[in-house]
């Protein structure tokens, strides 16, 4: 079994049943929706989908904490190694890498932008916004949107690598809404889909209820904090 654990926002934690923690899109400190003593105590392995803080933010501190082996695009490894963070491996859409625990990655489109936020406030290119495949030692794989739109190629990816579980934004504004989310659902065919990127500021208006009115595939809501076994 793996455990999966919404932090909020785009923020998750995957416990696989060897004990390897994988994070993706870390964003801890100014996260309203970061659950309340909620403590990270391991992580070896670290997604990033794009450059924007809300998705980046944690990763710095986590880095030095922990130094775990960071994936993201060419352009962020670049940005985070000129920072002093070391492990940052570089990939683009399509390749396929491996994490410790026995998993593997697949990085997909996305159709968003991936601005960087300096230090002092001013923006650099971050490369293209990406998704991921995760393919799971158990054989299992899910699918990981990251901030998009529906897009027509992701009957490509069901064809692929056939995810039984997708992790959508839905909040709108930035992402699709949930009329969005719902075509993607059967665009990709998977059994479940967890919503994220939504509630955490007042213009992400989108509801996991919405989508689960949308949609006939099983919408599965998490409360930030708490572990949900698959």
């Amino acid at each position: 079994m793996i455990t999966i654990t919404w932090l909020g926002h785009s923020s998750f934690s995957f416990q696989l049943e060897t004990g390897e923690v994988i994070l993706i899109d870390p964003w801890i400190d100014g996260n309203p929706k970061f659950p309340e003593g909620y403590s990270i105590d391991r992580v070896d392995t670290i997604l990033i989908t794009h450059g924007h803080f809300d998705h980046i933010g944690g990763v710095r501190k986590l880095a030095a904490q922990f130094s775990p082996r960071i994936f993201g695009s060419y352009e962020i490894c670049a940005w985070l190694g000129s920072k002093g963070v070391t492990d940052c491996n570089g990939m683009n859409k399509g390749g396929r890498a491996s994490t410790p625990g026995g998993m593997a990655v697949t990085m997909t489109h996305a159709l968003h932008s991936s601005g960087i936020t300096e230090d002092d406030g001013s923006m650099v290119y971050g490369g293209e916004a990406a998704g991921y495949v995760l393919h799971f030692p158990d054989g299992r794989t899910a699918y990981f949107a990251g901030d998009t739109d529906v897009f027509a190629e992701m009957t490509y990816l069901a064809e692929l690598h056939k995810p039984s579980l997708a992790f959508l934004p839905i909040g709108d504004l930035f992402t699709m809404s949930p009329r969005g989310a719902a075509i993607a659902c059967r665009l990709l065919g998977c059994l479940e889909v967890i919503p994220m990127h939504y509630g955490t500021f007042p213009p992400l208006t989108g509801t996991p209820a919405e989508l689960a009115s949308l949609t006939s595939y099983r919408v599965t809501e998490l409360t930030p904090g708490v572990g949900y076994g698959w």
